[in-house]
């Protein structure tokens, strides 16, 4: 059971999701002048899977929700790369949890002495727009996506072993009375006959099951707690507790739909609702000082007592 005795113990704040505020614009005018867009796309972070617990809304609905925690995030590298067709690739490079440093090789030491952080156990890329750089060293904070927003959460999925037709792909199986002979969970027939004389590539077998790369997209982050570096999620992400996520911001309902009300010219739809602006090129641990240490978004449901207006 996750305890959050922690958060318990915390005073009250109002529900706020405008967390880019005069104060945020003046702790940010220190690090860059530049203004988030909808074409920008910014980098994401590294968190870890703490656990899975539930919340309330304003009108008392119970929903499930993932805490994800940031363990010393920090930026290790910029990359820009030519390709080939002359079009330019950029990408922030982020590295996450803490490692003594006798159980990493010579040639990590040296890139992470190069950045000025400590050794780190995970290490990955976000791609990102040439207006989206953060300086090296600097300490990605939970403020960096802001209650109401959606993201896309990156990880390896559980591993389940070596699975039957009928939990891996959904196969209702064979008929459960007469006529067939200990063969009710079995896949039925999976080749033809002389012709094609074979069974086709990709055809549903059994096989192992999980392990892989899997993308849980446009998660709604309810709850942001500065102090300990939470993120709440609601919903499920891949992966174990304790596991390594990646999270972004949602591709479909951030990026893609961004872009296509401004272009529409609908200026109110560019971010979600209640949302104003996103800290820009990334929310740091300076920026988490300005702000409360916990900030809720407020439900997005109409209460049922009261009339549509």
């Amino acid at each position: 059971m996750l305890r959050l005795w922690a958060l318990a113990e915390r005073p009250a704040f109002p529900s706020c999701r405008q967390i880019h505020s005069s104060v945020v614009a003046n702790a940010t005018a220190t690090t860059s002048a530049v203004k988030w867009t909808p074409d920008s796309i910014r980098t994401g972070v590294i968190a870890r899977k703490r656990g899975m617990t539930a919340m309330w809304d304003d009108q008392g609905v119970r929903f499930p929700v993932t805490v994800l925690q940031l363990e010393e995030c920090q930026v290790t590298a910029n990359v820009t790369t030519v390709r080939k067709d002359q079009s330019e690739y950029h990408a922030v490079q982020v590295a996450a949890s803490d490692r003594p440093a006798k159980t990493a090789t010579k040639q990590m030491l040296g890139h992470f002495r190069k950045a000025g952080v400590a050794p780190k156990r995970i290490v990955k890329e976000f791609p990102i727009t040439p207006d989206a750089h953060v300086p090296v060293g600097t300490t990605l904070s939970a403020v960096h996506f802001v209650p109401g927003q959606f993201v896309d959460v990156i990880a390896n999925s559980i591993g389940k072993g070596f699975q039957g037709t009928m939990k891996r792909w959904n196969f209702k199986g064979l008929r459960a009375s007469h006529g067939v002979s200990v063969s009710h969970r079995s896949a039925g027939s999976t080749g033809a006959h002389q012709d094609p004389g074979r069974i086709w590539p990709g055809k549903k077998m059994a096989g192992r099951m999980g392990g892989t790369r899997i993308t849980a997209q446009n998660l709604a982050v309810v709850r942001v707690d500065s102090a300990l570096d939470l993120i709440f999620v609601r919903g499920c992400v891949p992966g174990v507790d304790d596991a390594h996520v990646m999270v972004r911001d949602a591709k479909k309902k951030m990026v893609s739909l961004s872009r296509a009300h401004q272009a529409k010219g609908e200026y109110e739809k560019v971010l979600p609702k209640g949302v104003n602006d996103l800290p820009f090129p990334a929310g740091t641990q300076e920026l988490a000082k300005a702000l409360p240490p916990v900030i809720v978004a407020p439900s997005l449901r109409r209460s049922p007592f009261i009339p549509r207006e």
